[in-house]
C-alpha cells in the first residue's frame, strides 16, 4: 500500500474508508518505525498496564508476512509515541 495513503490513517481501519483518520472522543498514540510507520493506534479504554507493555500489532506488512506481527512499545518519556522493536511471526 502507497505509504501516503497510510499516514496518519488509524490502524485497523478499512483501506477504503474515506473517513480513517482520528476520531473526536477517542485517545490514540503515534506508531513510529516499522512497517506501521505514519499510523494511529486507538488506545481508548486501556488500563495502563497495557499501555506500558504495548502492543503486538497484525500486519502483512511485518518480515513474516501474512500472518505476522510488529511490535511496538511506549517511548521512554513521551508515551503518546510508540516505537518500532521488530517484527514476530
Amino acid at each position: 500500500m502507497d505509504e501516503q495513503i497510510m499516514r496518519g490513517r488509524v490502524y485497523g481501519a478499512d483501506h477504503d474508508d474515506p473517513e480513517a483518520g482520528r476520531r473526536h472522543g477517542r485517545a490514540y498514540v503515534d506508531l513510529v518505525g516499522g512497517p506501521l510507520d505514519g499510523l494511529f493506534l486507538d488506545v481508548t479504554g486501556w488500563t495502563a498496564e497495557q499501555l506500558r507493555d504495548g502492543v503486538a500489532l497484525a500486519t502483512e506488512l511485518a518480515r513474516h508476512g501474512p500472518g505476522g506481527r510488529a511490535l511496538y512499545r511506549p517511548r521512554t518519556g513521551d508515551p503518546r509515541r510508540f516505537d518500532w522493536e521488530g517484527d514476530s511471526p
